[in-house]
C-alpha cells in the first residue's frame, strides 16, 4: 500500500478532519432512506450538497498535491483520487440534474458511493507526477470526465432496470402499461431511458477524444493494461450506440452491453492501477 504521511497530503492532520466531517455528511445524506420524514429528507439533501462541497476541496488538496503550507508536491494520478473524482463527477451530475428532475431514490447509493470515494482517497492516495506531456493533464481530465458520465449512465440504466423489474412484476395486474409507467425514482420510463443514453453519447464522445489525445500525445504507443481495456470499452459503446439507433435496442438489452462497457472502463484506469498500487504495492510508471 502507497500512503505515508510525507508522500499524501490527506494523511496530514488537516486534511484526516476534513476528509471526516466530508465523510460524516455523506453518512447524514443516507439516513432519509432508511428513516421516514421531510425533516430527515432535507436533513439528507442538506448534508449531501454539503458533503459534495468538501468533498471537491478533498479533491483539490489531493490531486493538485497541496502540502502543508500551500506547498505543492505534482499532481496525484492514483486509484484512489481518480475513483474519489469518478463519484465527485457522477454527484455533480445528480447535483444539477436534481433541480430540474429530482430523484431521491437514488441519494443513499450516492452517499455511499461518495464514502466509498474518499475513503479510497485516504487510503491509497497514489505517486505525485511532475513534468510529462504539456497534453497530459486534459488528457487525465478527459478521461475522468468519460468515467463520470459513464458512472451516471450507469446510476440512470440501474434505475430502468428497477422500474422494468417492478413492470414485468406487475405485468399480470388489470391496467399495467409499459408506456405510462414510472421509474422508481418518480420519473417517466421513457424519459429515464432517453437520459440515460443521453450520459451515454456524452460519455462515448469525450472516451474518444481522450483516446486520440492519448496517441497524438504519446511519445511511443504501449499496449498495456489500459490501452486494451480502454479500447475494449470504447468498442463496447460504440456497438451499443450502433445497436440502439439501427436495431433499435432497449431495455435490459441495451443497458447489459452498458454495464459491460463501464466494467471494461474500469479495469483500464482505476483496475490496473488498483493492481499496481494495492495488490503489488508500487507506483505505476
Amino acid at each position: 500500500m502507497i500512503l505515508s504521511s510525507a508522500s499524501a497530503p490527506l494523511a496530514q492532520g488537516g486534511g484526516l478532519l476534513l476528509a471526516a466531517v466530508t465523510l460524516f455528511l455523506y453518512a447524514l445524506a443516507a439516513l432519509p432512506a432508511l428513516l421516514e420524514g421531510a425533516t430527515w429528507r432535507r436533513l439528507g439533501a442538506a448534508a449531501l450538497v454539503g458533503a459534495f462541497v468538501l468533498h471537491l476541496l478533498l479533491l483539490i488538496i489531493d490531486i493538485g498535491g497541496f502540502g502543508p503550507g500551500g506547498t505543492v508536491h505534482g499532481m496525484r494520478w492514483g486509484f484512489g483520487p481518480v475513483l474519489s473524482m469518478t463519484v465527485w463527477l457522477m454527484i455533480a451530475v445528480h447535483t444539477v440534474e436534481s433541480r430540474f428532475l429530482p430523484l431521491p431514490a437514488v441519494r443513499l447509493a450516492l452517499a455511499l458511493a461518495g464514502i466509498v470515494g474518499v475513503v479510497a482517497a485516504v487510503l491509497f492516495p497514489g505517486d505525485a507526477r511532475h513534468g510529462g506531456s504539456p497534453l497530459a493533464p486534459l488528457h487525465f481530465a478527459l478521461g475522468v470526465g468519460s468515467y463520470g458520465l459513464f458512472a451516471a449512465a450507469v446510476l440512470h440504466a440501474s434505475l430502468l432496470d428497477r422500474a422494468e423489474r417492478r413492470l414485468r412484476a406487475g405485468a399480470a395486474a388489470p391496467g399495467s402499461a409499459r408506456e405510462g409507467g414510472t421509474a422508481p425514482a418518480g420519473m417517466p420510463l421513457l424519459q429515464l431511458e432517453r437520459l440515460t443514453f443521453r450520459f451515454v453519447e456524452a460519455g462515448f464522445v469525450v472516451l474518444t477524444l481522450t483516446l486520440l489525445l492519448g496517441v497524438f500525445s504519446a511519445a511511443q504507443w504501449r499496449w498495456d493494461h489500459k490501452s486494451v481495456f480502454s479500447l475494449l470499452a470504447w468498442g463496447v459503446f460504440a456497438a451499443l450506440l450502433i445497436g440502439r439507433h439501427r436495431r433499435g435496442w432497449r431495455g435490459r438489452q441495451a443497458t447489459r452491453w452498458l454495464y459491460v462497457g463501464a466494467a471494461l472502463l474500469l479495469l483500464a484506469y482505476v483496475g490496473s492501477r488498483f493492481v499496481l498500487e494495492v495488490m503489488l504495492g508500487r507506483p505505476s510508471a
